[in-house]
């Protein structure tokens, strides 16, 4: 039987400063989960500053810390390790939370475990639902979008993922393009809920190519010319217009996200224990429709952790770290802090590089 471990995560990979701690042990526990977002902070930019982050992390990592270990009761000394993310990420942002790590790791002698930010994500399923390997993993979320067999704590192969914006890198461009608040996917969502999505005939890009690669780049730029065409004709657009368009752009992001998907279970080349999404555009109701009818489908079950743990955490950090100490997975002590990481490094490269971090 696995031991019993406790561990402090530490995640400041974006835009949200996270600490938590998660014990293990005859299942897992989340005894804290602390998150400081900074919606606030970039509001006035359209989308988040990389210097911006950075500073905030530098000035709230301390106390984040200290309010996970007091909500979960317990001392620094009391944990078995740390876990923290490595990348990938806004570097200024990865770079703040590996040097606290180091430091705290010093001075209590305790493991410090290097952590991918995207197996993070792709684990969840197994700190939430305790789901065995291997399962199919939707990644989809502001800076990531691809698709992973995941057969094990460190083996994951890419089958597909998008070669410029990801998802929400696409909703987030959307509301600033119609003045809606950011973040964007939220409210995208709700005006789409009042809008006809079949008013605008927007583009499904690469549903004729082969495989699981995706391209939101180009539907954000459909979006954008009509816009522009309703203002041209009319000197702007009314709040209908505004809701049909959300709409439109969200029904083609759910059809390209279903349709890759259903391709993703037919090219994974293996019977998965189930399909898993994970990732902040996990939250819109729409595209999880579709994606649990995909599932229904193929005949395997569907699971999307809470949404709390869907966007980014701590927890899913030091479940991560737990994994991958129960699995003899060592960390170098001269580890770096990566703006890039892979996690299937023999699948080629994507393209594209998007606000919230090169695509991995």
């Amino acid at each position: 039987m696995d031991r019993t471990l406790t561990l402090l995560g530490i995640e400041s990979s974006c835009d949200d400063t996270a600490a938590a701690v998660v014990r293990a042990g005859g299942g897992a526990k989340i005894l804290s989960s602390v998150v400081l977002g900074q919606t606030a902070l970039h509001a006035d930019f359209g989308g988040v500053v990389p210097e911006i982050a950075a500073r905030a992390h530098a000035e709230r990592l301390d106390g984040v810390v200290e309010e996970a270990l007091a909500q979960a009761g317990l001392g620094l000394a009391e944990v078995d390790g740390i876990a923290v993310t490595a990348g990938p990420g806004l570097i200024g942002g990865v770079l703040s939370g590996v040097m606290l790590a180091r430091g705290l790791a010093a001075a209590t002698g305790k493991p410090l475990v290097a952590v991918n930010h995207l197996a993070g994500h792709a684990l969840t399923p197994r700190l939430t639902d305790g789901i065995a390997f291997p399962y199919l993993m939707l990644l989809v979320s502001g800076g990531h979008c691809q698709f992973l067999a995941v057969e094990g704590v460190d083996r994951f192969r890419r089958l597909g993922g998008t070669i410029d914006d990801a998802p929400g890198e696409a909703f987030d461009k959307t509301a600033k393009l119609l003045a809606l608040p950011q973040p964007g996917g939220p409210a995208v969502e709700a005006e789409a809920a009042l809008g006809d999505a079949k008013r605008f005939a927007f583009p499904r890009p690469l549903l004729d190519r082969e495989g699981c690669d995706m391209s939101f780049s180009g539907l954000k730029t459909a979006l954008l010319r009509a816009r522009d065409a309703l203002v041209a004709e009319k000197g702007g657009i009314t709040v209908q217009d505004r809701r049909d368009l959300c709409a439109g752009f969200q029904a083609a992001v759910a059809d390209v996200l279903a349709i890759k998907t259903a391709r993703a279970l037919e090219l994974c080349g293996m019977r998965p224990t189930a399909l898993c999404v994970a990732g902040g555009v996990a939250a819109n109701q729409m595209i999880r429709a579709r994606l649990v009818a995909v599932a229904e489908r193929a005949g395997v079950p569907f699971l999307a952790p809470p949404l709390r743990l869907c966007t980014d955490n701590a927890a899913m950090i030091a479940w991560a770290g737990i994994e991958r100490l129960r699995a003899g997975l060592e960390t170098p002590p001269d580890f770096a802090a990566r703006p890039r990481w892979p996690l299937d490094d023999r699948a080629p490269a994507l393209l594209g590089s998007g606000k919230k971090g090169a695509k991995a």
